[in-house]
């Protein structure tokens, strides 16, 4: 079992696997501590969920035996693991397990938040429900104060705090002793705001995240702005005020929450914007579902945008990836079309593949008059 974090290269490599034989197991668990605190409702909802794709095998047509055989061993692996004690659910609001045992794949993802639960059976990853968390972005905050900093990272559901990111400034750190020169000290707060730049910059390096916020005072601001790295400047979306030092995690999200709310809102808004610029003969925009599909096959896609929750049926050539909303053969190779009850999922696969930006749309209502769905063009 492999466990990986949620982020846009694991969305993309999922997309991108077809296994050349057998079907991929996909298995999405909610641990939402109001309704699945307790592992007795933990276990219910996992027998629930196995039962479930117990039948969906069942109902599978066309399924070889060395297939079927494949899928039900994928089942009990699942729920040994799931049961067992390797199982360790703490820290996470949901879990995306992907097992196929023909292809290899056994893997796991904690989830910033939780989910619907439901499994899946087809011949490749499901998955269109992690592409809201990662369309929601992937953040790091740094908290800084002139004794302490913190760096807390995660998304707009859930953070966590890197213990191991702390510096403390000396002479600061001490209510009670003033003999130390005022002159120093503020070198020293200088220094510890350019360590705590650098220091982020080198996480950043080595574990990228797409945007940045900073708790600090209205003091301490220009100099840790002027010492931010180009790299993290440009990811920058703000500054909040909050109580740098003792703040939960929990406590930190609600005073990022509308920040991090307001980015999110203006990120929405600059997409529909160039997607409506681009609109019409020639523009590099796109919008409707027929369409927005024509140009995912064709590969021009730069950002896919589509309402929360919105889904459609439509039909998928399994050969060369053409998808659509309708017909019996493929219009590219002429092989036979397979329906899909939601053509989105099979979508978001084809946009991640094309390196393509995934906005699912939460604070505007733009696409409503334009099929739910839409697209800015690279060309």
């Amino acid at each position: 079992m492999q466990t990986n974090e949620l982020n846009r290269d694991t969305l993309r490599r999922l997309a991108e696997l077809r296994p050349e034989r057998g079907k991929v197991v996909s298995l999405y668990m909610s641990l939402d501590p109001k309704e699945f605190a307790t592992p007795q409702a933990r276990t219910t909802q996992v027998h629930s969920l196995l039962d479930d794709g117990a039948r969906r095998v069942k109902e599978l047509d066309g399924l070889s035996h060395d297939d079927r055989k494949g899928v039900d061993a994928d089942l009990v692996e699942l729920r040994e693991f799931l049961e067992g004690d390797d199982f360790v659910p703490e820290g996470a609001h949901g879990i995306a397990a992907f097992r196929s045992s023909q292809a290899d794949l056994f893997e796991l993802i904690r989830l910033p938040r939780p989910v619907t639960p439901r499994i899946f059976i087809d011949d490749s990853p499901l998955i269109e429900p992690l592409a809201e968390m990662v369309s929601a972005g992937n953040w790091a905050l740094l908290l800084l104060s002139r004794r302490t900093a913190r760096l807390l990272r995660g998304s707009p559901s859930r953070l966590d705090e890197m213990r191991e990111f702390r510096e403390r400034v000396r002479g600061e750190s001490d209510e009670g002793s003033r003999a130390i020169d005022q002159r120093s000290v503020d070198a020293e707060v200088k220094d510890h705001v350019t360590n705590a730049a650098e220091e982020l910059h080198t996480r950043f390096r080595r574990r990228p995240f797409d945007r940045l916020l900073v708790g600090c005072s209205a003091e301490l601001w220009p100099g840790l702005e002027s010492r931010l790295h180009a790299d993290l400047a440009r990811r920058l979306a703000g500054r909040f005020d909050v109580e740098v030092e003792r703040s939960s995690p929990q406590q930190v999200l609600e005073a990022a929450a509308p920040v991090m709310e307001e980015d999110d809102r203006r990120r929405e808004r600059e997409a529909l914007d160039r997607m409506a610029a681009g609109l019409g003969a020639g523009g590099h925009g796109a919008a409707g579902l027929d369409e927005t599909l024509a140009m995912l096959t064709e590969r021009r896609v730069e950002t896919l945008l589509f309402e929360e929750g919105f889904s459609a049926p439509g039909v998928v050539c399994g050969s060369c990836g053409w998808i659509g909303t309708e017909g019996a053969s493929c219009p590219v190779d002429g092989s036979e079309l397979e329906q899909r009850d939601d053509v989105i999922e099979s979508a978001v696969e084809l946009a991640l593949e094309q390196a393509a930006e995934i906005v699912v749309v939460h604070h505007h209502d733009d696409l409503g008059t334009r099929g739910s769905i839409g697209a800015v063009l690279r060309f």
